[in-house]
């Protein structure tokens, strides 16, 4: 279509072919962050949960467009060598918007995070994202001043991000707060109350509740016609019976949070300390959670973007 976002793409971006015919016909898209296949997910697991999110995007009609870095180049959309290359590769960096074109000049790898994929989604006009669970305001941030950049990433990128909400061990109270005054919309999605990631509710409400993918094509409409420039959060909590167990997790938040603080960590290294430690003491439930999330968010995205194409 002409004035697509596709004829102005800047050198070292490429969009694969199945991607940009989709966008070009007005398709549905879902874009997919890459830190969950690097990251996030044991080997060789992580390449078989990349393969099954992209499915779940496929199964409701949109088109997945997972992102990331290989070679210095920006990949909107992987094949299997891509896919390869950042579920295998022990150079990947995990990029996010400050360091994707640093990633990208020295040739390097890196797998993208929710603020570099909101960002490189934009981008290419991609308006519906699916991740597990946002970063957020870290405990503590009042002396450490440790926010995630996806917070005013969104603050600034008109996007529809579906996630589980934040990641539980955060300050959700705190997070929640930033992204009102980022303007970010928050809508719960057959919920009235804050997914916490692992747990269906963080023990905060939402602002809005919706229950159908056209009641958010509809609000995502309307953004548009008023020129909104920050994202619209759609926050899928897991079911009830699916959650991790309120009271392992409590438990072992409890002992990650003090084992923390006896080894001395602090700051930005606390979240990936306290999540290994979960991966570790949870039994597996905290991984097996983590897979359902994003299967989830990916199917709820793909109902999202197919409705939001029809409307």
């Amino acid at each position: 279509m002409p004035g697509s976002p596709l004829d102005r793409l800047p050198d070292g971006v490429v969009v694969a072919p199945e991607v940009a015919d989709a966008l070009r016909s007005g398709g549905a898209v879902v874009a997919l962050e890459s830190t969950i296949i690097s990251h996030g997910l044991p080997r060789p697991t992580n390449v078989d949960v990349a393969r099954q999110i992209e499915a779940a995007v496929r199964e409701q009609g949109a088109v997945p467009a997972t992102i990331a870095i290989v070679d210095g180049t920006v990949r909107v959309g992987l094949d299997e060598a891509a896919l390869a290359t950042v579920a295998g590769s022990d150079d990947v960096v995990k990029a996010s918007v400050r360091d994707v074109a640093v990633v990208v000049a020295r040739r390097g790898h890196g797998a993208t995070t929710v603020a570099s994929t909101s960002t490189l989604s934009a981008l290419v006009g991609i308006d519906v994202f699916a991740t597990g669970g946002l970063g957020g305001v870290h405990r503590g941030a009042t002396s450490t001043f440790d926010e995630s950049a996806d917070l005013t990433t969104l603050g600034t990128t008109p996007i529809t991000v579906v996630s589980a909400g934040v990641k539980s061990i955060l300050d959700v109270a705190a997070t929640l707060e930033r992204l009102e005054t980022l303007n970010v919309t928050v809508l719960g999605y057959g919920t009235d109350r804050f997914p916490g990631f692992y747990l269906a509710d963080s023990g905060h409400d939402v602002p809005h509740r919706v229950d159908a993918p056209e009641e958010v094509a509809a609000v995502m409409a309307a953004r548009r016609s008023l020129g909104a420039t920050a994202a619209l959060l759609v926050a899928n909590p897991l079911p009830a019976d699916r959650q991790v167990d309120p009271e392992l997790h409590d438990r072992v938040l409890a002992q990650g949070l003090a084992a923390a603080d006896a080894a001395g960590v602090r700051g930005k290294d606390v979240t990936p300390f306290l999540l290994a430690h979960f991966h570790e003491a949870s039994g597996g439930e905290s991984l097996r959670a983590n897979t359902e999330i994003i299967l989830a968010n990916a199917a709820l995205a793909g109902r999202i973007a197919v409705a939001g194409a029809q409307s």
